[in-house]
């Protein structure tokens, strides 16, 4: 199982969103973590064969997806950043609907049992009879997880799946998809360090429509290694320092004020560990000409 782009350009006028954007995804999961704006709605949506690229294509498996069609549609499961939910429908409903959709060729009973499984998987089964309208943010994230395992597809995009959940949802949702990338090939998009740092083997950076960065997380702190520093300074200098350095935490003390530095270089500063957070903070304030310290 692999999914490849290759060159990916989209142009909306004279605005590119994507320019060049080229990897290739095996079995895991695999996140794509940039900022609001970074482009990565356009390319999961190019990905999931809804948009046609300008330039580029992408293949599953050595194979144009253009070409692919509805074989495609059949190995893959798409849940898009604002789900199109129906509030009068229950949830049995909706996936009913969502089956017909994507031409799911089953039996009544067949359906109502896939159904069934992937309710239960996402910890909804108990409210299979529940009205859309009804359900909490947290609970429409995990139908829409749902309608996206249907079919139990080999291949699965997720837009920014934990968008607007509070912690506990969010850590719930990511225990499921954790599960449900078992033998899948999983993307991930999301501009939250802390939802895959952990879950993903790889992490895509992807800035002002180009990828940044390709590594593990672990891989990308590492080179993160004399570029993050802790500084303390007296409470008057913190703003000082926020304007002329990349400031990634600030922590009030008795008599001092602890910054966390991310930059090439910190005068008086004492080099820390790097984390994932590091890394994001770094690459995204390059991408738009800021982070000198």
């Amino acid at each position: 199982m692999e999914l490849t782009a290759e060159r990916i350009g989209k142009t909306y006028r004279e605005t590119k969103a994507l320019d060049g954007v080229s990897f290739t995804l095996n079995e895991g999961v695999h996140g794509l973590l940039g900022p609001n704006g970074a482009g990565k709605t356009t390319l999961v949506q190019i990905l999931a064969g809804i948009l046609r690229p300008t330039s580029g294509r992408v293949l599953w498996d050595g194979e144009d997806i253009a070409r692919l069609d509805w074989r495609y549609r059949e190995i893959l499961g798409f849940q898009p950043q604002t789900p199109p939910f129906y509030r009068e429908f229950r949830a049995e409903e909706f996936l009913r609907y969502m089956a017909a959709v994507k031409g799911m060729k089953l039996s009544r009973r067949e359906a109502d049992q896939r159904i069934d499984e992937v309710l239960e998987t996402v910890h909804l089964r108990r409210e299979a009879k529940k009205r859309i309208g009804a359900f909490s943010g947290g609970m429409r994230q995990r139908l829409s997880i749902a309608q996206a395992l249907l079919g139990d597809p080999k291949l699965l995009i997720l837009d920014e799946p934990t968008a607007g959940l509070d912690p506990q949802e969010r850590v719930r949702l990511r225990n499921i998809l954790a599960t449900a990338a078992l033998q899948r090939t999983v993307l991930w998009t999301t501009h939250i360090v802390s939802d895959i740092e952990y879950l993903a083997r790889d992490i895509l950076l992807l800035g002002g429509g180009k990828l940044l960065a390709r590594d593990t997380p672990q891989s990308l702190a590492e080179g993160m290694r004399g570029k993050v520093f802790s500084l303390a300074v007296p409470p008057g200098e913190v703003a000082l320092w926020q304007e002329k350095a990349l400031v990634g935490n600030v922590q009030r003390r008795e008599n001092d004020v602890l910054l966390r530095v991310i930059g090439d270089e910190c005068p008086g500063g004492v080099p820390v560990e790097p984390d994932l957070e590091d890394v994001y903070l770094y690459y995204f304030r390059e991408a738009s000409g800021k982070g000198e310290t």
